[in-house]
C-alpha cells in the first residue's frame, strides 16, 4: 500500500478522463495518480495520500464533500469549490478560509459573482497590511466573554479586524515562558562549549520551531535568549488578523462567522477518529471515492441527530447502546426480546421521529 498510483489523465476538477477521449476533454487538467504523494499534514510524506474537502454550513451540516489527487495544492482548490457550488440558489455567499488560501489570486476568485470572504492572515507574515493593521491605534469592543475585535482600515476595497482572546493571551504567555526557560536550560553553558560544539547545538535548536523563534547567535557565536523577539511576541499573544471584503457585515459578525471554522475542524475531527475516515484500506480510485462518501453520508447524519437532540454525538450513540435484544430459550420455544426502554431513550427516539424497536424482535416456536 505504501506505492502511488500510477499517473493517469484527469479533467481540471482532478476526475480521470477516459481513455479514447479528446484532449479538449481534459480541460487543463494534468496526469497524475489517484493515490499520489504530497505534502502530508500528519508528517508522514512517505506515504501516498488523497485530499479530501467539505463544505460545511453555519450549523455544522456537511453539505457536500470532494476527493482529489493527493498532490493536488491546496491553494487552487477552493476555487474549484466554488465553481461547483455556483449553481446552487444562493442569495449570497460569504467564503471563510483559513490563512492558507490568503493569496491575491484567491481572493479575486472568490469575489467573482458579487460573493464576499473572510479570511485569516499572519500576523508573523511581515506583510506590508499586517505591520500597518498592528501599528493601528484603537479601542478593542467586547464580542463575547473570551472575544475582543477592533477594524482598521488599511485599503479602501478590503476591512481588517484585529481579534483579541484574553484566555488565549494567557495561553500563549505560559507557552512562551515554558519555551524560554527549556531554550536558557540548552544554553546555558554553552559560552564553555568548543565553537564548533556551539555550532552544532545552533544547529539542534534550528530544527525545533518553537525555540529557534527566541534564539540569539552573538556575532561571537555565543548562544543567547532575544529578549527583544520575546517582546515583539508578547504583542501577539491572543491576537489574529482578519481580512474581508464585504463592506456591511458588523466587525463583530465578521469574527463570529471566522470561529465558525471551529465547526469545520470539528467536522474532520470525528470523520478521522470517530467514523474512521482512515486509514483507507482500499487501492481503487472508485472505492476509495465510495468510502469517502459513505463517512460523509455518516457525519450528515451524526450532525442532524445532534441539532435535533441538542446533545453530542457521542453522549447519544452512548445513550442508544444501552438497547440490546436478549435471547431466551424455553419448553415453548426461542425468543429474542430487547431491553426496556429509558426515558432518555424514548426522547431521543421521539425528537428524531423514530419508533423504539419492537419488543419481540423475533419468535421461534419449538420443533414438535
Amino acid at each position: 500500500m505504501e506505492d502511488a498510483d500510477a499517473p493517469a489523465a484527469r479533467d481540471r476538477q482532478g476526475r480521470p478522463v477516459p481513455d479514447g477521449a479528446e484532449d479538449g476533454d481534459a480541460g487543463n487538467g494534468r496526469a497524475a495518480g489517484f493515490r499520489a504523494f504530497g505534502k502530508s499534514k500528519d508528517h508522514r510524506d512517505d506515504l501516498p495520500q488523497v485530499v479530501t474537502g467539505m463544505a460545511v454550513t453555519r450549523d455544522g451540516i456537511p453539505v457536500r464533500v470532494w476527493c482529489w489527487p493527493g498532490n493536488t495544492a491546496g491553494s487552487a482548490l477552493i476555487r474549484q469549490v466554488k465553481d461547483d457550488m455556483r449553481h446552487w440558489s444562493l442569495s449570497k455567499v460569504v467564503w471563510v478560509a483559513g490563512r492558507g488560501f490568503t493569496s491575491a489570486e484567491n481572493r479575486r476568485w472568490l469575489r467573482k459573482g458579487g460573493n464576499h470572504y473572510i479570511i485569516g492572515e499572519k500576523l508573523r507574515s511581515g506583510s506590508a497590511e499586517a505591520d500597518a493593521a498592528l501599528s493601528r491605534q484603537g479601542r478593542y469592543k467586547d464580542v463575547a466573554g473570551n472575544l475582543k475585535v477592533k477594524e482598521v482600515r488599511i485599503a479602501e476595497d478590503e476591512r481588517f479586524v484585529i481579534c483579541h482572546n484574553p484566555e488565549g493571551a494567557e495561553r500563549d504567555a505560559a507557552i512562551r515562558a515554558r519555551l524560554i526557560a527549556q531554550l536558557k536550560e540548552l544554553t546555558d553553558g554553552s559560552d564553555k562549549l568548543s565553537r564548533d560544539k556551539r555550532a552544532e547545538l545552533r544547529g539542534v535548536i534550528s530544527t525545533k520551531p518553537g525555540l529557534n523563534r527566541y534564539l540569539r547567535t552573538t556575532p561571537g557565536g555565543l548562544l543567547r535568549i532575544g529578549a527583544s523577539r520575546a517582546k515583539a511576541e508578547e504583542n501577539l499573544d491572543g491576537k489574529y488578523l482578519l481580512r474581508t471584503s464585504d463592506p456591511a457585515m458588523t466587525s463583530e459578525d465578521i469574527a463570529l462567522g471566522y470561529k465558525q471554522l471551529l465547526e469545520v475542524e470539528r467536522g474532520w475531527r470525528d470523520m478521522k477518529q470517530v467514523i474512521d475516515l482512515r486509514p483507507v484500506y482500499h487501492r481503487k480510485e472508485e472505492r476509495i471515492r465510495a468510502h469517502v462518501l459513505l463517512c460523509w453520508l455518516a457525519l450528515l447524519l451524526a450532525r442532524i441527530a445532534e441539532n435535533t437532540c441538542d446533545a453530542t454525538w457521542p453522549n447519544l450513540r452512548r445513550e442508544l447502546d444501552r438497547i440490546a435484544a436478549g435471547t431466551f430459550t424455553g419448553p415453548a420455544g426461542t425468543f429474542r426480546q430487547r431491553t426496556e426502554t429509558s426515558p432518555a431513550q424514548l426522547d431521543i427516539l421521539a425528537r428524531l421521529g423514530t419508533d423504539p424497536p419492537p419488543k419481540i424482535c423475533q419468535l421461534t416456536p419449538a420443533a414438535p
